[in-house]
């Protein structure tokens, strides 16, 4: 394996996007304590955040489970600035670095990225700056490495590496359902970062749970191969066996979550021949399935004139498949309850131009009109 930065990182980082959650939807903050407890102590480092995530109690929970908890040479952390999402003005997204200081209490941070660039909000990062604001940080000591998460096409992303041959990372989606998946090209982005040297950190290894709990066939593939084995570890272990991988990033969610993860990642072993065979047919069976890939990550809600809950609209369209007609219909009314509904659609496009997975959000929200009755 060749030399790069990161390359002796721990290969799972700790992803804190989906954090343990109370009843009254506030952060369970002594679960995180213990989750961060047991990621530290089987050698891992690499927290990773962002500025908007949770609406900043994600950073917030940074803080509170570890840079208050741990010395600073325990760990590294990452977080993000998000020019599109949040930020009206170029003085308000500057202004996300030293609020993601005040909340992390990190001092500095050791990843900093551009958050989420695709083509819809590449111009923005260039029209305020953005570029030579992270390389101005750097130069005052308050950025170790810079970079930027990618959510694009092959094209864009040689632009921005030639436009900008400094960056020292790019965050990318990989994952096996998402290898040879055209809207997310997975195999030829890490392609091109490899061609230039450049070393990647993996988001969306499980694809937002997807691969944690997948269709039944696949599932079965797996359990064949290994019983004893989680459908997460197969996922995680796949993006890791990679080169010039600096962490996999899992957002998990409780401490059960947490242990699985260690279990194969502490002592982590590539996958072997027979292994990539498994993933392989994996790949067979997920490309014959018709299921919408999201991701629920939620950027499709942000600016939603309709208030539609897309995301799990899209999660109750999957589940339907056997399900009596009736079923469906309840669980959609569910969650649409006190919300916009698939048929309140105006087609602005908002949520397509946000979405992370270029899903065609506008007719697949057509297709699930027929819930509604």
């Amino acid at each position: 394996m060749s030399d790069y930065l990161g390359r002796d990182t721990f290969k799972l980082g700790f992803g804190l996007m989906r954090l343990p959650k109370n009843p009254d939807g506030t952060i369970d903050i002594p679960q995180v304590c213990q989750m961060a407890d047991r990621f530290i102590e089987a050698g891992g480092t690499y927290f990773d955040t962002a500025y908007v995530y949770d609406d900043g109690r994600s950073e917030a929970a940074f803080k509170a489970a570890v840079a208050d908890r741990y010395p600073r040479e325990a760990y590294t952390v990452a977080t993000k600035l998000n020019a599109w999402l949040g930020a009206p003005d170029e003085q308000a997204a500057k202004r996300q670095f030293e609020i993601s200081l005040e909340r992390t209490g990190a001092g500095y941070f050791d990843y900093y990225l551009l958050h989420a660039l695709q083509r819809n909000n590449i111009d923005i990062y260039d029209k305020y700056g953005i570029w030579d604001f992270v390389k101005a940080q750097k130069a005052k000591g308050l950025i170790k490495h810079w970079g930027f998460s990618f959510h694009a096409d092959p094209e864009l992303l040689e632009r921005l590496l030639d436009e900008h041959p400094d960056a020292e990372f790019v965050q990318l989606q990989i994952n096996y359902a998402d290898w040879e998946n055209p809207g997310v090209a997975s195999r030829r982005n890490w392609e091109i970062c490899r061609e230039r040297g450049i070393p990647v950190t993996v988001m969306e290894p499980v694809k937002g749970g997807i691969l944690a709990d997948p269709i039944p066939a696949v599932r079965k593939a797996l359990a064949d191969a290994n019983p004893a084995a989680s459908c997460a570890s197969w996922a995680i272990r796949y993006v890791a066996s990679l080169d010039g991988i600096i962490t996999v990033l899992s957002g998990m969610s409780d401490l059960a979550q947490m242990e699985d993860n260690l279990s194969y990642m502490r002592d982590f072993k590539p996958l072997s021949a027979a292994e990539q065979d498994v993933i392989r047919q994996a790949q067979r069976i997920l490309d014959a399935d018709q299921s919408i890939p999201c991701t629920a990550c939620h950027y499709c809600v942000e600016g939603c004139p309709m208030n539609i809950p897309i995301p799990e609209i899209f999660t109750v369209a999957n589940r339907r498949k056997g399900s009596p007609h009736f079923r469906t219909v309840r669980e959609y009314t569910i969650v649409t309850q006190d919300k916009g509904r698939a048929s309140d659609c105006v087609q602005c496009g908002q949520c397509e131009g946000a979405c992370p997975q270029h899903l065609p959000i506008i007719s697949l929200l057509e297709n699930c009109r027929e819930m509604e009755t």
